[in-house]
């Protein structure tokens, strides 16, 4: 059975199909309590966040576990992205929808940076789950966006309304950040499974053709969204993948060097360098020695 979509094209289209009075036609805060909506899944043509609450009563389909707060769950879509909540909901029972166009921030400060906010790019399931004081202060910037949008729109409306949403969205990085805090556990097995796949991707021979590993092929897979791996590698290790797997295919070329006969040349070929004076001037740089310097500095 195909599924059925709904294609919601404005934010005054959106008031109207959830029944809400529309007070400024570029942004709105929705009350999402029993939404009525026939298809499967809704596409929003601007930016969406959702407060899911209720969480206790099934927000799983967010990928919610036992080390995750449960007080509330926020999801972040951009532009055209589709969202549905789960088999038997399009939207949550429970919560508030904020909707802004992306005209909204034109010649404001948000405009410039939106996208630096990378969980717009995660998936529904690596939404972000809320304690309770979480929770209060992210009700707290909606109503201020709600009072805003209460007051006569003039020239300094979206100016006003985009920094709210700012701000929100400020707060929304701060507990991402302790999100991967209280999943640290977590993340360790998730960073334990990427040097498997790593490594089984330089035991494949794919290096040797000049190929190396992309975000795309590690979030692939661990089953992550391409943003949400790169930022949990980032805050765990400090690296990206590239400056990763750079220190990576050093310590196997520190261990070829020392546990094997091959020679420098053979190593830079093995590990993907485009050639052993490549090679050797990156490792001279980061260890202080050429490689046949260093072999022979450990004998």
């Amino acid at each position: 059975m195909k599924e059925k979509t709904l294609d919601i094209k404005t934010v005054c289209e959106c008031n109207r199909c959830l029944g809400c009075e529309t007070l400024h036609p570029q942004v709105s805060i929705i009350n999402l309590e029993n939404p009525n909506l026939e298809q499967d899944a809704v596409r929003f043509e601007f930016y969406a966040i959702l407060l899911i609450e209720d969480c206790e009563n099934g927000c799983d389909c967010c990928g919610r576990k036992y080390y995750d707060y449960s007080n509330a769950t926020m999801v972040f879509l951009t532009p055209g992205e589709i969202f549905g909540m789960s088999e038997n909901n399009t939207l949550p029972d429970k919560g508030y929808l904020l909707a802004f166009h992306p005209d909204l921030l034109f010649r404001t400060s948000l405009k410039n940076h939106i996208k630096n906010y990378t969980f717009f790019s995660y998936r529904k399931e690596e939404a972000l789950h809320l304690s309770q004081r979480e929770t209060a202060k992210v009700t707290c910037c909606l109503e201020n966006i709600e009072d805003e949008l209460h007051h006569a729109i003039d020239t300094h409306s979206s100016t006003i309304l985009s920094r709210h949403i700012e701000l929100l969205l400020d707060y929304c990085t701060r507990y991402y950040e302790r999100q991967f805090i209280t999943r640290e556990n977590k993340n360790k097995a998730i960073l334990e499974r990427m040097d498997k796949i790593l490594d089984g991707y330089i035991a494949s021979g794919k290096l040797q053709d000049g190929k190396l590993p992309t975000d795309a092929y590690c979030a692939e897979n661990l089953n992550l969204s391409i943003a949400y791996f790169n930022d949990l590698l980032k805050f765990e290790t400090g690296k990206t993948l590239a400056e990763y797997f750079q220190l990576k295919r050093l310590y196997i070329a520190k261990n070829l060097l020392l546990k094997t006969d091959s020679t420098p040349a053979a190593i830079a070929c093995q590990l993907g360098y485009p050639s052993v004076q490549h090679f050797s001037l990156i490792f001279k740089k980061i260890t202080g020695f050429s490689p046949n310097e260093y072999r022979c500095s450990q004998n």
